[in-house]
């Protein structure tokens, strides 16, 4: 079937093939293109679900490790506390700054909050608490809130 094109008087080659046409053989079925659009949508906002799933779950532990190391920065900005306990009777009990105080309730506040995102800091959130209780009563004879410290700084030093 030849036809003619209207712009030029000129005849037009078909656009498609007569044989398969007519030959009575059934074409290949097309694809709807609401499908191929419907399929692509889905899968951009699977793929967008994904992503955002996996930046949010990586950021989590990233803030917990950014909060225990704050929290060692704050214990070392402390300074050394007195370690009375050796002292039979240790005379009037030295007192810190208020600036050396907030720093260690600063300390305690950021290692709850990184144990409480992430376990694993959950010694550290211990260790400072204890030694925040015992600086912020003034009992540095406590034995325990020494062994605490000293249990923090190793802490620290690994993170």
């Amino acid at each position: 079937m030849r036809t003619v094109d209207t712009g030029t008087g000129t005849d037009a080659e078909p656009d498609f093939e007569e044989s398969s046409a007519g030959s009575g053989e059934p074409a290949a079925p097309q694809p709807s293109r609401r499908l191929l659009v419907l399929s692509a949508v889905a899968g951009f906002v699977l793929g967008s679900c994904v992503l955002g799933l996996l930046w949010g779950l990586s950021g989590v532990h990233a803030g917990a490790l950014d909060d225990a190391v704050a929290a060692c920065q704050a214990l070392d900005r402390v300074g050394e506390l007195p370690d009375t306990s050796r002292d039979a009777q240790p005379s009037l009990t030295p007192g810190l700054s208020a600036e050396r105080l907030q720093r260690m309730t600063a300390a305690r506040a950021l290692s709850a909050a990184a144990a409480q995102v992430n376990a694993n800091y959950q010694p550290l959130a211990d260790h400072i608490d204890g030694v925040s209780r015992m600086v912020l009563s003034l009992h540095f004879n406590d034995i325990s809130g020494q062994r605490h410290l000293t249990e923090a700084k190793e802490i620290c030093g690994r993170i």
